[in-house]
């Protein structure tokens, strides 16, 4: 068990590109991804076992990395909510569209996160990432410990702190933006969500109007019973098809721009965090300039250096913070636009093999007319 895993500068000896989820196996409510990763060597791939607790083992060596300078100006790549067996209402709401019951979709929203954490210049050094994708024991349990992620002291000090008027002017317009967009990306993952539960409401209720059909079916050597049973049965086979059609419809719309929506509204939240804890370190900094002019003699030195020591690391997360935002707005826009042409070809394709199918029903009907 790998419990002390300390960050070391290293290269990851996997494709990045190549970091892929093949497969989810449920044991009760415990569920196991199944791993695979190109060896960086060429030679073959790694296949390792993973749970979710071993994702948030993972997430958590990431966030205690206190000691690396800068890093409360990464904006982290968002782990998606943990995972359920027959999730309660509370969980699927949480999940979203991670939550309608396919892990497919999760496994994705899991494969993005693991690639861009591998692809990240500061978060893959951490030795924790390369034992998470090669090594075949599993990594030990995080033991729970302070970290820039501290949930509590987030909420109590982010009343105190979230609206502190920011001393530079690009990072006050990213914090008016980012509040203004975390809104606005939530609810259009939430209406988008609503619109794929109607869409699969439809398709049940198709499928049982299809069932319905069925019972109409009558048996006996009466010619008008007989030509009736003929049209229930071909319209039952037309309302399967409706059926089927519109899955397909709800399925496309989860797997291309609803993972989009999905994973652009957890990045809102991420950037949200991240410039909460650079706002943090501004008052403090704010804090340490006020007592070193207010300090004493006999404590003035010591105050100059808490400052000093508080500035040069207020100054690498903002050097840090301004790199990620940049990253991640060129990053935001290729993904959505990636999302919404996927999105386009698969119901344009779906569309297509509806039509081709509806036109063979027609040509059936006027058969039997």
């Amino acid at each position: 068990m790998m419990d002390e895993v300390r960050d070391v500068s290293s290269v990851l000896s996997v494709h990045v590109d190549n970091i892929r989820i093949t497969e989810v196996l449920q044991d009760g409510d415990m569920l196991t991804f199944i791993i695979v990763s190109q060896k960086l060597s060429g030679t073959g791939e790694y296949h390792v076992d993973r749970t979710c607790d071993d994702f948030e083992w993972l997430q958590q060596h990431l966030f205690s990395q206190e000691d690396v300078p800068g890093i409360q100006g990464v904006i982290f790549p968002p782990l998606p909510v943990r995972a359920q067996v027959n999730a309660s209402a509370k969980v699927v709401k949480q999940l979203g569209l991670l939550g309608l019951g396919e892990w497919q979709p999760y496994c994705s929203a899991l494969e993005t996160f693991l690639r861009q954490v591998a692809a990240h210049s500061i978060l893959s050094k951490n030795k924790a990432v390369e034992v998470f994708l090669t090594s075949v024991d599993p990594p030990g349990r995080q033991k729970i410990k302070k970290n820039i992620f501290n949930r509590l002291s987030q909420a109590v000090e982010g009343m105190r702190k979230e609206g502190h008027k920011d001393v530079d002017e690009f990072f006050q317009t990213e914090r008016d933006h980012n509040l203004l967009l975390t809104s606005c990306t939530k609810t259009a993952a939430e209406k988008f969500l609503d619109l794929v539960l109607t869409e699969q409401k439809i398709a049940v209720a198709f499928g049982h109007f299809s069932a319905s059909l069925q019972l109409c079916v009558e048996a006996g050597d009466d010619p008008e019973k007989q030509a009736f049973s003929r049209v229930c049965v071909k319209l039952s086979e037309v309302f399967d098809s409706m059926k089927k059609s519109m899955m397909s419809v709800a399925v496309n719309d989860v797997s291309s721009l609803g993972l989009g929506l999905d994973l652009e509204s957890r990045y809102q939240e991420a950037e949200k965090e991240m410039l909460f804890r650079r706002t943090c370190k501004l008052v403090e900094l704010e804090n340490a300039t006020k007592n070193a002019e207010k300090a004493k003699p006999v404590k003035k030195t010591a105050m100059e250096e808490v400052k000093t020591a508080t500035e040069t690391e207020f100054e690498q997360i903002c050097k840090v913070a301004k790199q990620e935002i940049l990253h991640f707005k060129r990053e935001r826009v290729e993904m959505l636009q990636r999302a919404l042409v996927q999105w386009s070809e698969k119901q344009l394709l779906t569309a297509k093999e509806s039509a081709e199918v509806y036109k063979q029903h027609l040509q059936a009907f006027k058969a039997m007319a």
